[in-house]
This record gives C-alpha cells, sequence and structure tokens, in this order.
C-alpha cells in the first residue's frame, strides 16, 4: 500500500512535467512540426530485481538542445551554461542544417535580397543557420523549469503519502 500512494505521487509528477513541458514548447513557439511536443514521454516503473520504483522522461533527442541551448562556434554568449557546442564533433553532421531547412519551409519564411525578391528556402536557411552555428542557440528550459518546480514540490507530497498510507495501515493493524 506505501508503494501504490508514492506511485500514484510519482505519475502525477510525471503527467505534470510532461504536460507543462508540452505548453512551454507551444508558448515559446517551438512547436513547428510538433514532433519534440508528441516525443515527449515519461513513466513510472518498479524494478522487479531490486523493488525499487523508478522514473524516466525521453523525448527527441533535438529536445535536448532546444531546453539547454548550444554555446556557438565562436561565441557562447547565448548559452554560457550550456553542455552543448557547436563545432565539438559530437552531433550529427548535418542535423542544424536540415533542422532549419525543415523549420523555414514548415513556416514560410524567406529572406529578401537587396532589389526586395525573396531568396530561396535553402538560402535562408543557410543564412539562419551560418548565424545559429557561430552565435549558438539560447536556451528555453522548457523541460527544465517544470521538472525542477514539480521536484520542489515533489518530496513533500511523497512524505506526506507516507505518512497517510502508515496512518492508514496502523489503524487497519490496531482493528
Amino acid at each position: 500500500m506505501l508503494r501504490e500512494e508514492v506511485l500514484k505521487s510519482l505519475e502525477r509528477f510525471k503527467k505534470h512535467v510532461v504536460s507543462q513541458a508540452r505548453a512551454n514548447l507551444t508558448r515559446g513557439g517551438k512547436n513547428v512540426s510538433k514532433e519534440l511536443y508528441n516525443s515527449i514521454e515519461g513513466d513510472v516503473f518498479v524494478s522487479k530485481t531490486t523493488s525499487s520504483i523508478g522514473m524516466y522522461f525521453e523525448m527527441e533527442d533535438y529536445g535536448s538542445y532546444q531546453d539547454q541551448g548550444v554555446k556557438g562556434k565562436t561565441s557562447s554568449s547565448k548559452a554560457p551554461n550550456s553542455p552543448y557546442k557547436f563545432g565539438s564533433g559530437t552531433g550529427k553532421k548535418g542535423g542544424l542544417t536540415e533542422g532549419i531547412e525543415k523549420w523555414v519551409k514548415a513556416r514560410r519564411f524567406q529572406f529578401r535580397d537587396d532589389k526586395g525578391k525573396f531568396i530561396s528556402y535553402k538560402s535562408t536557411s543557410y543564412l539562419i543557420t551560418r548565424s545559429i552555428w557561430h552565435k549558438g542557440m539560447k536556451p528555453s528550459y522548457f523541460f527544465t523549469k517544470p521538472f525542477e518546480k514539480a521536484f520542489k514540490n515533489l518530496p513533500d507530497e511523497i512524505v506526506e503519502r507516507y505518512g497517510l498510507d502508515l496512518e492508514t495501515l496502523i489503524k487497519n493493524e490496531l482493528k
């Protein structure tokens, strides 16, 4: 019975974090294709081998970059505390270019040349990609903020649930 109440609390915590992260994506204008939005999931589980309770969250790989930001190749002012940096050689080659090109086409976003004519999506995405590559990408904390806020409330809730369960258990045992 104790474990059931903890599982319920953790399940509420998970649902809250997922829903707030999704809402933050939408509010922040980072929900163009809905890929990241739909990929945010979590799970609460009980380990059969150790009888411990666990939880995990998952999302598209680029969600972590959106959340934490990325330091630029020549400047880290936009995301000074980010663990990620463009040009480190650890990311997918061409991933930024591909993502920006999809974003530009989905938003139907194009720059104009000196004569006022629209330039191609490919050229627009190249200019944006080059800027992001050098200057970096500002963190949005769309996932971090709701997680940290909910986590601050979690221990009290779990202690409270344990207390309620213990109280119920003692009453049942005394009868």
